[in-house]
């Protein structure tokens, strides 16, 4: 496999990607459009929360019901949500819009809304832009980069990646971005994801490959416990690099998915990293627990808690805070059993060993945690079980961010 420099969800072939302002934010770009040259297979992942956003009902729709798409349009500045019946016309008519502008018919449209929560997405802004942001698609790095961009509501900054790998002595390329840096505690897939691809895979395999993925890694991070309402990762598929279709589980198919993996993984960390106000990527890892899904759950456990997060943030290697949060998890176990290890590029020291205090240095534990990543490593001592989890520190900067949100 191949990272590619400068890679993002146009990378594969045959996809156009542009965004732009049209005027539901006040200045940021605000519309994003990815478009395949051919109809393309298109699965995809979904919020858990019994709140679901409008586009969130229809882009489950049409990837359960539908052969294939042409389209992914996105607004940010309005998420769609809470809207009712009055909300689910407006998304229709945003498909419409889009649909009709590529000569397609609305249901060959998925749509992804993000932003204020219960506000009614305005369409004029969107039919008076679409012909701009038709003409705006192009297949280099800038306009996947400019979908990128036009996604975001807090991030700081556009996350995205592209890979290539060979398959059937054909060149195979995954890309993708994806939006998330709040509300982010997801239980399906994350915030808002768009990963394309030019394999020829069937659609029954490319579904296998992304729910398989989804829950060891966008459903391992958390920025602050909150799941969104709009939480949609997006899979197509167009078959543009001629490989001979995968339809069987075979060494091609585990190419396929362990690349789809590294990006999924790459994305999940980015999301995480840049968190609300957060200055730092936590990654929690648990190892040797019970299962797997009792690692699962301890390290969501500790990487939530925000008495955990508030001492990551001040350096202060608090190792109770990550023992309580184990403790409170739910799950059984002997804390007289458990070590704990911190980890960043300043070293790797143990704070813990059968559940009490090491003979360590503060210093040197400060020293580690003052990084902007932070590892912790928190060793059960139980059977073969592990799971990683990666979230953020909780700083000032969160509560200013939430509490002037709409202001």
């Amino acid at each position: 496999m191949r990272v590619l420099e400068k890679g993002t969800v146009t990378s594969p072939k045959g996809y156009q990607g542009s965004g732009c302002h049209v005027g539901i934010k006040k200045k940021k770009k605000d519309l994003a459009l990815i478009v395949s040259d051919v109809e393309a297979k298109a699965v995809g992942t979904f919020t858990t929360n019994v709140v679901k956003a409008a586009p969130v009902v229809w882009d489950q729709y049409i990837v359960e019901n539908c052969d294939s798409v042409k389209a992914i349009a996105v607004n940010s500045g309005v998420a769609n949500a809470c809207t009712g019946e009055v909300g689910e016309q407006i998304n229709l008519e945003f498909a419409k819009i889009v649909g009709n502008a590529l000569h397609v018919d609305e249901k060959k449209v998925l749509i992804c809304s993000t932003g204020v929560i219960g506000k009614q997405l305005p369409t004029q802004p969107i039919a008076d832009g679409i012909e701009g942001a038709i003409q705006a698609l192009d297949y280099g790095y800038d306009a996947g980069n400019d979908v990128a961009t036009s996604i975001m509501t807090t991030d700081t900054k556009p996350k995205q990646i592209a890979v290539e790998i060979e398959i059937d002595d054909k060149i195979v390329t995954i890309g993708a971005c994806c939006k998330g840096s709040g509300m982010i505690h997801p239980n399906m897939a994350t915030m808002l994801g768009f990963i394309t691809t030019d394999i020829n895979i069937s659609k029954e395999l490319l579904n296998k490959a992304l729910k398989d993925i989804i829950p060891d890694t966008f459903n391992m991070v958390s920025v602050d416990r909150d799941t969104s309402t709009n939480d949609t990762v997006l899979l197509l598929a167009n078959g543009l690099a001629n490989n001979q279709e995968i339809v069987e589980e075979n060494e091609d198919y585990q190419t396929f998915k362990d690349a789809l993996y590294y990006v999924n993984e790459y994305l999940a960390k980015c999301i995480a990293g840049d968190g609300e106000g957060a200055t730092k990527l936590l990654e929690i890892n648990v190892e040797h627990a019970n299962s797997i899904q009792q690692a699962k759950v301890i390290a969501k456990s500790v990487c939530t808690s925000p008495l955990v997060k508030t001492a990551i943030y001040g350096n202060d290697a608090n190792w109770g805070r990550l023992l309580c949060a184990m403790g409170y998890s739910g799950e059984s176990f002997d804390p007289y059993q458990v070590d704990l290890y911190i980890e960043s590029e300043f070293g790797k020291l143990q704070l813990v060993e059968n559940g009490m205090a090491t003979d360590y240095s503060e210093g040197k534990a400060t020293e580690i945690l003052n990084s902007e990543y932070v590892k912790v490593y928190i060793d059960m001592k139980i059977s073969d079980g592990k799971a990683t989890a990666w979230g953020c520190d909780l700083t000032y900067d969160y509560v200013k961010i939430n509490a002037d949100y709409r202001s």
